[in-house]
């Protein structure tokens, strides 16, 4: 049975995508030109703010005091669980050698960069769960500095819940600046920041298309889309709780793809008919996204069983995944390709992307193809190292010579050469790539 598509998306994660590639170029060139001063006057323009972009301990305080303790609590609470979720990923990582031949020593060393610049959307949304899930992850990695970066309100300022969460999760500096010139700052190293090794977070299309143009210059985390999920359900889900998902991730955006994928036509059907009643329910803001999104992105997929289910939901290579189905080892084994994987009711995407310790920052647009989410290997350099005795660099030398000549390669022939006629004086070798 080939897939039947019940609801077939009208546009793509590209449609209608403005071309703000000349924008993001000529205001990255214009502050990496005019330094501090530029930067302020494109913060004026776009954040409408003229308060201090570096945030004092004393602000940082005043903020911090305005969150409720009921708020800084639960930021605790997902600090905690990210924070130690991520010191289990660098335990995976681990500083290792071993003996190639008797005396010669090949090793790895993970270096974690310098400089973190971590990105935090603060206009539509607070993303409070940014804060946690950027800064938490360089400082367990051990970056140096750490500069947590957002786009304050028009003469208000950043939201004091990201500033507390910013701070307590090990932030060096707070900047108050948003969109392209916060990237910038962060890039160039302005206002006397450090010059970022690696820029991270989430952002609109011009802070995406600005990563994506300063990559090579400093690494990023991944060029990300618009935001998108997939449920598999099975006909034993239960359709309201299917439903509630599918939307709570399609309010992100109008553009953010959510996909249902079922073996049941009847639950397929369900979930169709419960989800405009529960957008209509969202608040104003929230359902013109989520109305948008299922409208024009949205898919529900009716296959033959399991195996196309685990095969469409592979090619669609979705940022979150969700199982709602028997078997849950059984999916857990033969998936390949999501960002991040929710097994079963009793989790969701939400938990993922507030509170329990796994990274919101996710591939997106099938990215999950060949990459996964914010890790502390993010930050981390592997590099390799060696060292020989000379009597065990005499085969290695003997090899490199003849293939390097064989490549033609004359140059990289003589290094080996020289040390072969240095460590083993009188001695003879067959240098030649000939047989």
């Amino acid at each position: 049975m080939a897939r039947e598509y019940l609801k077939k998306a009208t546009l793509t994660s590209s449609s209608g995508a403005s071309d703000v590639h000349e924008t993001v170029v000529s205001i990255l060139s214009d502050i990496e030109a005019g330094g501090d001063a530029t930067a302020l006057e494109y913060a004026a323009k776009f954040d409408q703010y003229s308060g201090n972009v570096l945030l004092t301990q004393d602000e940082i305080d005043a903020a911090i005091a305005l969150v409720p303790e009921k708020l800084k609590s639960d930021i605790r609470f997902a600090h905690d669980n990210v924070r130690r979720f991520a010191e289990l990923q660098k335990s995976t990582v681990a500083d290792v050698e071993m003996e190639i031949q008797p005396g010669f020593i090949a090793g790895q060393k993970a270096i974690p960069v310098d400089a973190a610049g971590c990105y935090v959307p603060g206009g539509r949304y607070s993303h409070i769960a940014s804060a946690i899930m950027t800064v938490t992850t360089a400082k367990v990695a051990g970056c140096k500095h750490i500069t947590a970066c957002s786009p304050p309100r028009p003469d208000v300022g950043v939201a004091p819940a990201i500033i507390y969460a910013a701070h307590i999760c090990g932030a060096d500096k707070i900047l108050a600046m948003g969109g392209i010139q916060g990237v910038a700052a962060m890039t160039f190293g302005l206002f006397g920041l450090p010059k970022a090794n690696i820029l991270v977070g989430p952002g609109n299309q011009f802070v995406a298309e600005a990563k994506r143009i300063l990559f090579g210059r400093v690494g990023i985390d991944m060029i990300a889309g618009p935001t998108d999920s997939l449920i598999l359900a099975d006909k034993d889900a239960d359709p309201h709780i299917v439903a509630t998902d599918l939307v709570s991730q399609a309010e992100h955006g109008y553009n953010s793809p959510v996909w249902l994928v079922t073996d049941n036509r009847a639950l397929a059907e369900d979930v169709m008919a419960r989800v405009p009643t529960l957008i209509d329910d969202l608040p104003d803001l929230n359902a013109e996204n989520a109305r948008a999104a299922w409208r024009d992105y949205a898919e529900v997929i009716v296959c033959a069983d399991r195996e196309e289910m685990a095969a469409t939901s592979d090619d669609y290579a979705p940022e979150h995944l969700t199982v709602q189905a028997a078997d849950i080892d059984w999916w857990l084994d033969r998936l390949t390709c999501y960002g991040s994987l929710f097994l079963g009711e009793e989790t969701t995407v939400s938990y993922g992307d507030k509170a329990t310790g796994t990274n919101h920052v996710l591939p997106t647009s099938g990215a999950a193809n060949y990459t996964g989410g914010l890790s502390v290997h993010k930050y981390m350099k592997i590099v390799t190292w060696q060292r020989a005795s000379q009597e065990a660099s005499k085969q290695v030398a003997i090899a490199t010579a003849r293939i390097s000549r064989l490549e033609g390669m004359e140059g990289h022939a003589r290094a080996a050469d020289v040390r072969l006629a240095k460590y083993f004086p009188g001695e003879t070798f067959d240098l030649t790539a000939e047989g």
